[in-house]
């Protein structure tokens, strides 16, 4: 991930973030409840949301994105330890968490299938996953619109695939989905999940 684009991410978020996104992070994250993983934590933008969890281990896999999130470790009530490492190769043993998070994240994991598969791994038994992600449209003509959109707009937001459709990877046969919030037309969901007992 660039310099730049870790720089520029929370001005040209911020009239999202400070309206609707920040009240859906406020309520996908009542639910996280334990020892928190949080997948892709960016900027730390979630840091001051957390309130009744234990800890929360927060891996990014950008030098600069972990620079940029130190104003909001501080600003975090509960305790946060910040690890450097990729979704798809997650260093923590099986079974480590009780609930996983990741928001705005699964668009620009090369493979979200094997980031997934990681999440599930150092999940416990019946723990929950929550997602906040924006996903491919149902509308035909959005959809083709975010399939034209999605080679420039990879290469001006750091490869984000504005066109991937995250919730098929989410309707995964070691997850059982609780909730889905849809938001923007469905441009956006929150998918409360849990794993499912093998």
């Amino acid at each position: 991930m660039s310099r730049r684009f870790a720089e520029w991410y929370d001005f040209f978020m911020h009239p999202l973030e400070k309206r609707k996104f920040k009240r859906i992070r406020e309520d996908l994250l009542s639910k996280a409840d334990g020892h928190v993983l949080e997948i892709g934590s960016g900027t730390g933008i979630n840091f001051p949301l957390y309130k009744s969890v234990e800890m929360v281990v927060a891996t990014e896999p950008s030098t600069y994105m972990i620079n940029k999130s130190q104003e909001k470790l501080n600003q975090s009530s509960v305790k946060i330890e910040l690890v450097k490492a990729d979704a798809e190769k997650l260093p923590f043993a099986d079974n480590s968490f009780d609930t996983v998070v990741a928001t705005l994240v699964l668009c620009t994991i090369p493979n979200p299938n094997q980031a997934i598969k990681e999440m599930l791994r150092v999940c416990k038994p019946e723990g929950k996953l929550l997602f906040f992600e924006h996903v491919k449209m149902e509308n035909r003509f959005l959809a083709a619109l975010q399939d034209w959109l999605t080679p420039a707009w990879k290469r001006i937001c750091d490869g984000c695939c504005l066109n991937r459709d995250t919730l098929i990877l989410l309707k995964n046969k070691d997850l059982i989905i609780n909730e889905i919030k849809s938001y923007y037309n469905g441009l956006f969901l929150s998918v409360e999940t849990k794993k499912r007992q093998s």
